[in-house]
């Protein structure tokens, strides 16, 4: 047994460049070195007493036996190696000819990997390589003849000798130090057929198949999400010790009152969330819900039907949306349900205002006159004080990040937190990210709506989607024309929504009226915009994903999408959800090009077929990832270093119940995992 913690100058061959090197890479331990995981393997295993065949893999020990550069339109780089057959094999670099003539000594030993093809002999272009040394047994080593593990490298580690063999050497150096202690309870290990931690770190660097490197990594894998199921235990312990100081009321009027006065009636699903959310409140702690519910479901009606047992009982609500337009939705939607009710206090904060206009809400908020606050990232400024904050609720959650949801938490009095999204997240991904947090689903929908009819058109058929936009449009209906923006190439982009507008207007529909909106306009041009096309006098609005979120205009029934497929699943279907927000039939076009990638088809395909915003989730999750699914900028995603919330979402699922069935009672395990906490890491070192 040994100290995984110790420092990486105990090792033979790390100098003081090296150890500075090693730390700017975040590699400062033994147990550092030991997670600094492969990022693939090579087969190494060498070929030998074969016939060689074009197209085949092949893994070759040999010497170079010459090399020279061949002149022309494109240099290209050309070196002689011998096999131990005798066989000669060219290889061929095009690129970093100087660098490889000089690398590739003649009678150097070296190990090559790639595929075989045929060009006045056999070659292979730019092959995989490791040179051996005298003392390196091709039979018996590390570096070859077997699966090799490849390691991340840069410039910097290379100059020094990091390179994947360097890094291989170090590692070796420290497996055979000694055993390496089990940090996992050992019923876990037989219960889910887990490797032991010592022979995991040696299969994982030095495997002898394949399939011992899944195993291994397995291992891993379940520990990470252990571990960090037990941070969320840890979390959830923590935030229970803080004491609740506002109580929402049991029973509130003027939740009684709406209910009797809305124009609607709420689903089964609505009036469960908010029993469900309401039941949870009464305890002496701050409760926390994610409320997630597909485009369309009432999850703002919902969490105002919460917010009143609050603003009863003289407590404030915030309101937290990501963008002026959907906190100005909000703003009208609660205006509209609450406009009788006066006493109520309902603010709009915003940026941009002016200093009198500002200095009047702020100065209601901190008095508590004002008791529904509903603003952007505007709330979260320095001089924004509440009297008395006892519920936060964040539309849109995941275009936050973790700061701004505890800066806006942090000026309540311990307030209940209730996260929304629009965006169904999959399972797996809500029992990593909000594990600490209750979840609530609206599934169904509002009685009458109809489903989107959804299509998939290519250039060929714009013609026609013109002629029944013209005609929709003409028989009193409404209709946007979504152009993508994205941030690598946002000026373009910009241009061709723009100029877009210019032809729509003036060439396709000279005789109808039609508006442009993106985010780069002015709050005032924005808000004039959207007034007019919810009035009617727009009848076509060319616009940017600006209106991808909470824009609710129930005449518009027509949406088409350029450059579909450039957007992913769930922004496709958010998108989709401005249309299909009443009783009539609506349609969603997906226009692009002939050309499509066959993931761009898969999301397409799976958009035409399905209005079901849970499935798509899920689909877009196996085709993106959990980073590109909810943005890697405001995903507060945790760091693993080896487990995949895709490929894992089983062991997931063992771990979490295999982290809740012991008590956090360890004291050095409580230390330890505040420690992961603060760092954002999961594989513990002891």
């Amino acid at each position: 047994m040994f100290d995984l913690t110790q420092s990486l100058s105990n090792l033979k061959g790390i100098g003081p460049k090296r150890k500075t090197v090693l730390l700017e890479h975040g590699v400062s331990t033994y147990y550092d070195l030991l997670t600094y995981f492969p990022r693939r393997y090579l087969d190494r295993n060498f070929t030998k007493d074969i016939i060689l065949k074009q197209g085949d893999i092949v893994t070759l020990f040999g010497n170079i036996v010459d090399s020279y550069i061949v002149h022309g339109k494109k240099s290209r780089l050309i070196v002689g190696f011998r096999t131990l057959n005798n066989e000669r094999i060219n290889l061929v670099f095009f690129r970093g000819v100087n660098f490889f003539h000089k690398l590739f000594a003649i009678d150097k030993k070296v190990v090559v990997s790639g595929k075989l093809e045929y060009f006045k002999g056999y070659q292979i272009l730019h092959p995989e390589y490791e040179f051996l040394t005298d003392s390196d047994d091709p039979d018996d080593s590390i570096h070859a003849g077997r699966i090799i593990p490849l390691y991340p490298s840069t410039e910097a580690l290379k100059e020094e000798g990091l390179d994947s063999k360097g890094l291989r050497k170090l590692i070796h150096q420290v497996l055979e130090s000694g055993e390496i202690t089990e940090n996992l309870p050992s019923k876990f290990i037989k219960k889910r057929n887990l490797l032991g931690r010592n022979d995991a770190f040696s299969k994982i660097h030095f495997p002898d198949s394949m399939e011992t490197v899944q195993i291994a990594r397995k291992r891993f894998s379940y520990e990470e999400l252990y571990y960090f199921q037990r941070l969320l235990l840890y979390k959830q312990r923590e935030r229970q010790k803080v004491k609740r100081l506002l109580w929402p009321l049991p029973s509130s009027n003027s939740r009684i009152n709406l209910e009797k006065n809305l124009p609607f009636e709420l689903t089964e699903d609505q009036k469960t969330a908010v029993t469900t959310i309401l039941s949870k409140t009464n305890t002496d702690s701050p409760s926390a819900f994610l409320l997630q519910g597909d485009v369309g479901s009432g999850k703002t009606i919902t969490a105002l039907l919460v917010g009143l047992h609050y603003i009863d009982n003289h407590i404030q609500v915030v309101f937290l949306a990501p963008t002026e337009i959907l906190a100005r939705q909000h703003y009208q939607t609660i205006y509209k349900f609450l406009g009788n009710m006066p006493f109520l206090g309902i603010e709009l904060l915003l940026g941009g205002e002016n200093k009198k206009s500002r200095a009047e809400k702020l100065s209601r908020i901190k008095t508590g006159e004002s008791n529904i606050i509903i603003g952007t990232h505007s709330l979260l400024q320095d001089d924004v004080i509440f009297s008395d904050l006892g519920l936060v609720i964040i539309d849109e959650q995941h275009k936050f990040g973790v700061d701004q949801r505890e800066t806006i938490r942090a000026k309540g009095k311990n307030p209940d937190l209730l996260a929304m999204t629009a965006t169904p997240i999959p399972r797996t991904l809500c029992l990593t990210l909000y594990g600490d947090l209750n979840l609530v689903n609206i599934k169904t929908k509002p009685k009458g709506r109809k489903p989107i009819d959804t299509r998939w058109y290519k250039e060929d058929r714009r013609t026609g989607v013109y002629n029944s936009i013209r005609k929709y449009v003409s028989s009193g209906r409404q209709c946007y024309i979504v152009y993508p923006l994205v941030e690598e190439s946002e000026k373009v982009d910009l241009e061709s929504c723009t100029v877009a507008y210019e032809t729509l207007r003036t060439n396709v529909f000279p005789d109808l009226k039609i508006g442009l909106l993106h985010g780069k306009m002015k709050s005032a041009e924005k808000d004039f915009v959207m007034e007019k096309f919810k009035s009617g006098e727009i009848q076509i609005l060319v616009t940017t994903t600006v209106v991808e979120v909470g824009v609710d205009v129930p005449n518009a029934t027509i949406l088409v999408v350029e450059h579909a497929e450039r957007f992913g699943i769930s922004q496709l279907h958010q998108l989709r959800g401005r249309v299909g927000r009443s009783d009539i039939e609506s349609f969603c076009i997906l226009m692009t090009g002939d050309f499509i990638s066959e993931e761009g088809r898969d999301r397409l395909e799976a958009l035409v077929t399905s209005n079901d915003g849970y499935y798509l989730a899920e689909k877009d999750l196996a085709i993106r990832g959990p980073g590109e699914l909810l943005g890697v900028k405001q995903s507060g995603l945790p760091e693993f270093k080896i487990a995949d919330l895709v490929a894992d979402r089983e062991l997931l699922e063992e771990a979490k119940v295999d982290a809740a069935s012991i008590p956090l009672g360890d004291p050095e395990e409580v230390s330890e995992l505040r420690i992961r906490f603060s760092e954002g890491k999961f594989l513990f070192a002891n």
